[in-house]
């Protein structure tokens, strides 16, 4: 990291005009001179080039939604002038927008209070306000960013308020419209194949009969159930740290600034942000962030669940159970012709681990807050968006591309129906357990259908038999259970 001079001052241009001076409370760094950012960023990229993991851009994008709110309630409170104020919005709009992704260059492994990624946000706004009048990059003239764009506020207080606001809007935008979609397929499949009748199976071994619609009926009550926890959990999000500044007090910012840029913030969203009624808790700890993660992995654990049934019941086509014709989107093999795999629900499995780990991380980084301030944000949020992001992804793909294509194969249905053996539990109440067990463990070591076995036994006759093992009377009310009946 290069250092300016004693001397150089603020957007001084140096080496032919390639980097210029950039000043903090440290002292003057050079910074390439095409970039907005300044000293702080120029200074946390040289000190934690760590692996490839950047700060997401949802986290920049809500840090301009916070810093354009901040901007008005300080204006309005005539704390900031009209016109920095504007300059400040216009360039808060045009972050929001992502218009300057390329200025938000900062890797997750940073100062864990995100003071560097806040900074990074004051320095980009501030330098493209400057810009905007025609100014000199780096002289911090007329917008500063310490003194206007951060007026009011600290890293501690705003970062958490950012984090909230960029997890509420990928939830909303993004993970829950893809959910919903989801299930809405998983409930078109059950009530498609509400009477289409099969044999269960518990403990991986053959049970008693139900319909496909039942058991597809339950995949989408799991992720009814799972995606409720995730809007329960996301509304924990909507209180915000803001107005606390450094631990909670409040030291610097108006009185009533947490509540007046949480409401500015609500109406910038269109979401229901509040200001925290403790500020001490909501930068001391990180519980609202941890509860949402573990509201993912919630979603995840169904998600596997399911994707996991759908590729055994696909498995085959000849060898397998193969009562699902999932669809051929890809060879599945670079040495066997012909062969297809399950690939899509493959994606759903690993996307499901990584979401657990992530959450393995996350619940241990939010135990680590000490006194004021939780100092593992950038994990969480890395963790936490990343989950959001490739469960909203992976619920798209597997829906455009397996579950919406998925066909039953009824003959492999009908057949397994057929020779099933657990179609014996019907004749339990007519002759009891034992000798309905006897005539299974009879028919299964002998070969023979159940149908002869129950004859030979001489426990029950042909009519009962057949009055009594009906596989369709054994499935209860499948069309009420899909939603068909009330």
């Amino acid at each position: 990291m290069a250092h300016g001079t004693t001397g150089e001052k603020p957007g001084t241009l140096v080496e032919g005009g390639r980097f210029r001076i950039e000043t903090d409370s440290m002292g003057a760094v050079r910074v390439p001179n095409e970039r907005l950012w300044g000293a702080q960023t120029q200074r946390s990229l040289h000190h934690f080039s760590i692996g490839d993991d950047r700060m997401p851009q949802a986290v920049y994008r809500a840090y301009g939604i916070v810093k354009k709110a901040a901007a008005r309630v300080n204006a309005d409170l005539g704390r900031l002038a009209k016109d920095k104020a504007e300059l400040i919005d216009r360039a808060a709009d045009e972050v929001i927008a992502g218009k300057h992704t390329h200025e938000f260059p900062l890797f997750v492994w940073q100062t864990g209070s995100g003071t560097q990624s806040n900074m990074n946000v004051n320095e980009v706004i501030a330098n493209r306000a400057i810009q905007i009048v025609g100014g000199t990059l780096g002289s911090q003239s007329p917008v500063h960013p310490n003194d206007h764009v951060n007026m009011s506020q600290s890293s501690n207080d705003t970062f958490p308020a950012a984090m909230h606001v960029a997890v509420v809007l990928e939830l909303a935008n993004h993970l829950v419209p893809s959910i919903e979609a989801l299930v809405k397929v998983l409930w078109a499949r059950a009530r498609d194949w509400v009477d289409v009748v099969k044999i269960g199976r518990t403990h991986l071994q053959d049970a008693t009969p139900l319909t496909v619609g039942q058991e597809w009926s339950g995949y989408a009550t799991q992720m009814e159930d799972a995606l409720a926890e995730v809007k329960r959990a996301m509304e924990r999000l909507y209180p915000l740290a803001a107005g606390g500044t450094a631990v909670g007090t409040g030291i610097t910012a108006p009185a009533d600034f947490g509540e007046r840029i949480a409401k500015e913030i609500a109406r910038l969203t269109s979401h229901p942000f509040v200001t925290a009624r403790n500020k001490f808790a909501a930068i001391g700890s990180l519980d609202p962030m941890v509860s949402v993660s573990s509201a993912l992995r919630g979603l995840a654990v169904p998600l596997i669940k399911i994707a996991n049934d759908v590729r055994w019941l696909g498995c085959g086509p000849r060898a397998g159970l193969h009562e699902l014709n999932l669809p051929a989107n890809e060879p599945g093999s670079s040495i066997m012709p012909g062969k297809v795999n399950p690939t899509q629900e493959e994606a759903v499995v690993m996307v499901g681990i990584q979401v657990i780990g992530n959450d393995t991380a996350v619940g241990f980084a939010g135990s680590q807050g000490n006194f004021e301030l939780n100092a593992m944000r950038p994990i969480i949020l890395k963790n936490v968006l990343h989950s959001s992001t490739i469960l909203a992804d992976v619920c798209d793909r597997w829906r455009e591309h397996s579950l919406e294509q998925i066909t039953l194969d009824r003959s492999r249905i009908d057949r397994y129906v057929g020779e099933s053996l657990m179609l014996v539990t019907a004749l339990s109440p007519v002759i009891g357990y034992d000798r309905a067990a006897h005539i299974a463990h009879e028919a299964h070591s002998k070969g023979m259908t159940l149908r002869d076995a129950a004859l030979a036994s001489g426990h029950v006759t042909a009519e009962q038999f057949d009055e009594v093992v009906v596989p369709r009377s054994m499935v209860g009310n499948p069309r009420k259970d899909v939603g068909l009946e009330k």
